[in-house]
């Protein structure tokens, strides 16, 4: 118990796992909580009040309750036994050797293959505006409390009342352990639920003394929940992360900018793209995200090449909002299946899979880096012998950066180095493949390095089918090691021996029937038929009898047998040996194989996009710098992807911004208005403007005839009805949140695409707040919009220059409505919500009284028009229904 304290002592906060013999134990409250986790049985070893709660399951379980535990939030220390049991006698030596939490778990079974596992730090810290409190300087001490609505301003250590209100500024590190990827940036308030949302980190560190702003900041962004609800004094869960608290001087600028500059071999910040002193809080954030790693993960401190400083404006800026309308990497069911990377990935590895869904979520914004993007596709298109060689050589091949951070870690096991050898033996074929390719492609074979040595090594050491774990043996390639030859010949009681000693002790005794054998039971043995009895040694020794014979041992076998059991020990300690000398070589190839891993990675969503472009007659768009978005028979690619072949209707589309935009192109509104009938199509056609818009810059092909994209900056997308109860917002305040960050964050080459704004108040009252928006949008952004709506009255704002409308067409045969999902010039004149109610099951009665009242509605709209109210004087803009 005094080694199980000392270990709850070293890892404060984590359960501990404490090995006895084949068992992990956990005592007390760690045992209360893993019963509940594990659904294990809870006992004592004493009886009566005072009696120690214990809960544990068997060794080799220990790989799935990592699962469970990691999953559920927790962090978990592994307490094992360092002395070996048969050379030891009293109380074994036990010491934590391994840390396991949400954010720095690297194993396999712990990860998602398809999506990153980020660690983040989070510093919060307040500053004042420039010139105001003493000396104008930024506070480096505590911030204000956070509570779900904000900042509490009455908590203690606030600012005084007659000091200016502080703002917050936000240093945000995030790594992903398993990859040595390692990024860090100072954020606005506002933005860090966007980044925090994008991520979706699995754990989040901070100091002792943010842990509640941090939790109020996650509970703000709507993280989803992980399962747990506290993980002792130093942690928690809050929105779906588990919460780490470190010490507060862990971020503390001077030792935060040393514990990087060990992690960096002491390169300059400066050199890496930071700003000093401006880029200090995510540096600070970063010292914290080392630290934690020194005391939880050494190891993984060596996965870390660079920090990365990242920049807003440098990728196509999509907020959470924006990307859960458009569907971009999963649905609103939370599935793969039916969003847009669903139909794009064809990818062939995992790393490939994960690198499509960072392209999808953050698009490029450089023209030529597009272009680069899109004539590596155009070449993989038109060389489907190429792109078939690339498929084969990386089907098969793992999860290259993982396995990498598992050898740098010490715990791979032979399967994942045969595994490493397996995708490093590809690279001389890839470079193959590309000896004639140019630009991106040629790029990428140039910076691939084929670790042909390597792959001699991990070939000639290992044999193929490896198993997980090194203690299970058999692993090393016969021929390799000539001690290790003998050391398994002994082992296995050798043959040759054995043959040599049965003629032996045939020839003394006369016996031909006489044999050797041996089992685990007994050990070695000499058997003899009862009919030969008489002719038995008297040096023999009896050892078993079975049914017809007798079985014997004599001097020799005892010592060939302690040889043999011997053996077996050294031959596991010596493959254990030879499998250590071959992870530290491939750790050496660090550099060159994690280069490897990305190249491939990429190789792969390229080929993918080619793939899906050729299946399915997609076109390159071409890319400009102006404000238009111009497409041709334009179709969703979703949709185009679940419904029968042929059934999609293709669309137009032409609207560009007031930016500078090529001469040779045509004039077109910035922005539609979109009118039409529920089930229409109207949601449909600006959602695929968007898709085709993030397909294009993330350097895809698209489902059009012919398409021009000029760069989007920001994507703005509502769409959808939905609240919020937890937080007290209702559908309508939800929509006018979102509405609001469109309105203060779009600039004039962003793309917007609203749908049904003001819906969720009275007629009147969303009327003008969606007019209202349309003039905001068209008259101070100037930006490309699509304005989807079921206010017919707004077609009238087409007065406005830029202003254009277009319906989605509708029939009606008899009685019956038909959708043709057709988009042409000019507004809707109906709605036909209640022929859409009637095809939605409404009852017939229900249907009829809607049709009397409509008519009543209508008849009494075209009568006289209401005298407007007076407006100011100078006010010159007449209201709509003038």
């Amino acid at each position: 118990m005094q080694q199980f304290e000392a270990a709850k002592a070293r890892c404060p906060g984590a359960l501990v796992l404490f090995r006895m013999g084949d068992f992990y134990e956990l005592f007390g409250a760690d045992a209360r909580e893993a019963a509940e986790l594990l659904d294990l049985t809870l006992t004592s070893r004493d009886k009566g009040p005072d009696a120690l709660p214990m809960a544990g399951f068997p060794h080799h379980q220990l790989d799935a309750q990592l699962v469970r535990l990691v999953a559920a939030g927790r962090r978990v220390a592994i307490c094992e036994q360092i002395d070996d049991p048969k050379s030891t006698k009293g109380l074994l030596r036990r010491e934590v050797t391994r840390i396991v939490t949400p954010g720095i778990a690297a194993d396999e079974s712990l990860l998602d293959p398809l999506r990153r596992n980020w660690l983040v730090a989070i510093l919060p810290r307040a500053t004042v505006a420039k010139g105001a409190g003493p000396k104008g300087a930024a506070s480096r001490g505590a911030v204000p409390r956070a509570l779900p609505g904000g900042v509490d301003p009455s908590a203690a250590d606030a600012e005084p009342a007659d000091q200016p209100a502080p703002g917050l500024t936000i240093g945000v590190a995030w790594i992903d352990v398993a990859a040595g990827r390692f990024e860090a940036a100072v954020v606005a308030r506002d933005e860090l639920s966007d980044l925090l949302l994008r991520l979706e980190p699995a754990e989040c560190l901070c100091a002792v003394r943010d842990r509640d702003l941090v939790a109020g900041i996650l509970e703000e962004a709507g993280l989803r929940t992980a399962g747990a609800a506290s993980a002792g004094p130093a942690g928690g869960v809050a929105g779906g992360c588990a919460v780490t608290a470190r010490p507060d001087w862990w971020f503390d600028d001077d030792a935060a900018a040393t514990a990087v500059g060990r992690a960096l071999g002491g390169r300059r910040l400066e050199g890496l793209g930071f700003d000093l002193p401006a880029d200090l809080p995510g540096i600070a954030a970063a010292g914290g995200v080392v630290a934690y790693l020194e005391e939880n993960e050494p190891a993984a401190v060596a996965r870390i090449a660079t920090l990365a400083a990242w920049r807003p404006g440098h990728r196509m800026e999509i907020d959470e909002a924006s990307r859960r309308s458009l569907e971009l990497v999963r649905t609103v069911g939370g599935r793969r299946e039916g969003a847009l990377v669903g139909v794009v990935d064809r990818t062939k590895t995992p790393a490939g899979a994960r690198l499509l869904v960072e392209w999808l979520s953050a698009p490029l914004v450089d023209a030529r880096e597009i272009d680069r993007r899109l004539d590596a596709v155009g070449t993989l298109i038109a060389d489907q012998a190429l792109a078939a060689g690339l498929a084969a050589r990386l089907t098969g091949i793992g999860d290259l950066e993982r396995l990498i951070s598992r050898v740098i870690s010490g715990r791979a096991g032979p399967r994942d180095i045969e595994r490493i050898g397996r995708a490093v033996a590809v690279l001389p074929d890839v470079i193959g493949l590309l000896t004639t390719a140019t630009g991106l492609l040629a790029d990428l074979r140039d910076r691939l390095d084929p670790c042909e040595e390597l792959a001699r090594r991990i070939g000639a050491t290992l044999r193929e089918g490896c198993p997980v774990y090194a203690r299970d043996g058999g692993f090393i390639r016969p021929g390799f090691d000539p001690r290790l030859d003998d050391l398994v010949e002994l082992a296995s009681g050798g043959k040759a021996w054995i043959a040599r000693y049965q003629a032996e002790q045939i020839e003394r005794t006369g016996i031909a029937s006489l044999k050797v054998g041996f089992n685990r039971v007994f050990g070695f043995f000499l058997e003899v038929g009862r009919a030969h009895a008489a002719k038995v040694p008297a040096d023999y020794v009896r050892k078993q009898t079975v049914k017809n014979a007798e079985r014997y041992t004599t001097p020799e076998l005892d010592e060939r047998q302690r040889q043999v059991l011997g053996a077996e020990e050294e031959a596991v300690r010596r493959e254990a040996e030879l499998l250590e000398a071959l992870r530290l070589v491939v750790a050496e190839h660090r550099e060159p194989l994690d280069r490897a891993a990305a190249i491939l990675a990429a190789l792969d969503v390229l080929r993918s996009l080619a793939d899906v472009a050729r299946s399915r007659g997609w076109v390159r768009p071409a890319i400009s710098s102006g404000g238009e978005l111009f497409v041709e028979a334009g179709r969703h690619p979703v949709l185009e992807s679940i419904l029968p072949s042929g059934t999609v209707v293709a669309n137009d589309l032409q609207i560009a911004a007031a930016v500078p935009a090529a001469a040779d192109l045509p004039a077109a509104p910035s922005m539609l208005l979109v009118t039409g009938p529920n089930m229409g199509g109207k949601s449909t056609f600006i959602r695929q403007a968007a898709l085709v818009a993030v397909l294009a810059q993330a350097g895809s092909y698209v489902p059009a005839a012919r398409a021009r994209v000029g760069v989007v900056d920001r994507l703005f997308a509502r769409i959808g009805a939905g609240d919020d109860l937890a937080r007290g917002a209702s559908t309508f305040l939800v929509e006018m949140s979102q509405t609001a960050r469109i309105l203060n964050r779009a600039t004039s080459r962003s793309l917007v695409i609203l749908d049904e704004v003001g819906r969720g108040t009275s007629t009147y009252d969303g009327l003008a707040i969606a007019q209202a928006v349309i003039e905001h949008l068209h008259g101070r952004v100037g930006c490309r919009t699509l304005f989807a709506t079921h206010y017919l009255q707004l077609a009238a704002l087409d007065r406005l220059d830029g202003v254009a409308n277009v319906q989605v067409l509708v029939r009606q045969h008899r009685d019956q409505l038909v959708f043709l999902h057709q988009v042409v010039p000019g507004a809707a004149d109906k709605s036909w919500g209640v022929h859409v109610a009637r095809l939605a099951g409404v009852p017939d009665g229900v249907i009829e009284r809607a049709r009397d009242l409509l008519l009543g509605f209508e008849a009494a709209a075209a009568g006289p028009p209401a005298r407007p109210r007076r407006r100011a004087a100078g006010a010159d803009q007449p209201t709509l229904f003038e």
